[in-house]
């Protein structure tokens, strides 16, 4: 899953811009499948919901459906939601860079976006952009895949290769880890960070269903650092060995995961609740949990 030529793509690059470009229009081409993106977007609209206030300018950041724009469409909590998704979405205000965002300093109350801060090179400055552009007390609520994702299909090409070839090409990226994540927010300077996240199992009768979908989602191999070479058939036949030896349930089908890391932040405002300052509490712990000093409840040491 989610790189032009590795020239192009730089040293320090990751994905590759052009590639993943090409994989999204040959989604549109072919058919998306668009089950995954549906589902987080309800469930985004869903948390925005739980947040009981209101949003007058709205962003939604490199979404690449109208997914995200449906299910927050009746939102009464949104007075308006610009689209900066990349070129191949059709109903873009702009099409927009997510690592370039065209945010003015301060011109959003809101800031969301659902699966596709993943393919950011440079993470922890798109969220660093992102909060430059939120007001004060603004929102980012996003979710990304997380490093969880596709584990199953990355350990069964990592041993299909390894005998086959006696090497390892980079095949499914490099998802970020729920807790890096949690302090890249911080990083960023937004306040009350919040990560969680949710894992969705489906299940595939062959890995070539799993892999037609990938395709159709836009997210077939866009690593810079991918083997150019075609797949060889003893490869992708251990792979498939691999795969029903190792992720079979007892029915024969196949379990893909999907890891949805949801993270969100807040711009830094002065009605917001801060940490006490060290040394300011008024009460003891041990006297406020009725225990001699030193001890704990069920201590009996």
């Amino acid at each position: 899953m989610p790189g032009s030529e590795s020239a192009a793509a730089g040293p320090h690059r990751i994905f590759d811009a052009r590639t993943l470009a090409a994989r999204r229009r040959r989604a549109r081409a072919l058919g998306p499948e668009t089950f995954l993106i549906d589902r987080v977007a309800e469930d985004l609209a869903d948390r925005l919901g739980a947040v009981n206030r209101r949003f007058d300018i709205a962003g939604d950041l490199g979404t690449p459906t109208t997914a995200l724009a449906r299910a927050l469409a009746a939102s009464p909590m949104i007075g308006r939601l610009f689209a900066f998704g990349p070129p191949e979405r059709a109903d873009n205000d702009a099409a927009a860079d997510i690592e370039m965002p065209p945010f003015g300093a301060a011109s959003l109350d809101l800031v969301v976006s659902a699966l596709a801060l993943q393919t950011a090179n440079d993470l922890p400055g798109t969220l660093a952009q992102i909060r430059r552009a939120l007001r004060p007390d603004g929102l980012l609520l996003a979710c990304l895949f997380g490093a969880g994702t596709l584990a199953e299909l990355r350990e069964a090409f990592a041993i299909a290769e390894s005998e086959t070839t006696g090497g390892i090409s980079p095949r499914v990226a490099p998802f970020a880890d729920l807790r890096d994540l949690g302090g890249l927010i911080q990083r960023a300077g937004l306040a009350l960070p919040v990560t969680d996240v949710d894992r969705v199992v489906v299940r595939y009768a062959h890995p070539l269903a799993l892999m037609h979908d990938l395709r159709r989602m836009g997210a077939a191999n866009p690593l810079a650092a991918r083997r150019r070479a075609p797949l060889r058939r003893a490869t992708l036949a251990r792979l498939f060995e691999v795969y029903a030896e190792r992720f079979a349930d007892p029915d024969g089908r196949l379990r893909a995961t999907f890891e949805i890391a949801w993270i969100s932040g807040w711009a830094p405002h002065e009605s917001q609740q801060k940490p006490l300052r060290p040394g300011s509490a008024k009460v003891r712990l041990a006297d406020a949990l009725k225990v001699p000093e030193g001890r704990l409840p069920g201590d009996d040491s």
